[in-house]
């Protein structure tokens, strides 16, 4: 489920089909995210799961199944 809930927020924000996304998937190297779209994912996230992202998790989010893993933590 929250799998599914950050590949429906990633194809959004990137115009990427969803379909193409994966827990593997990298999101600068593969979903061509920049620093403006990690901010955005990170806002997001905090808003979608009612969490709070740490400012030292950001650079440890590098693959969706990263952000899914942390998201799971965090809640």
């Amino acid at each position: 489920m929250t799998l599914d809930k950050v590949k429906s927020m990633l194809s959004k924000q990137l115009m990427v089909d969803e379909a193409s996304i994966t827990p593997e998937s990298r999101l600068v190297e593969d979903l061509k995210a920049d620093s403006a779209n990690v901010m955005l994912l990170i806002i997001e996230l905090e808003n979608l799961f009612d969490i709070e992202v740490e400012d030292d998790a950001i650079l440890t989010l590098r693959t969706v199944k990263d952000v899914v893993d942390y998201v799971e933590k965090a809640q």
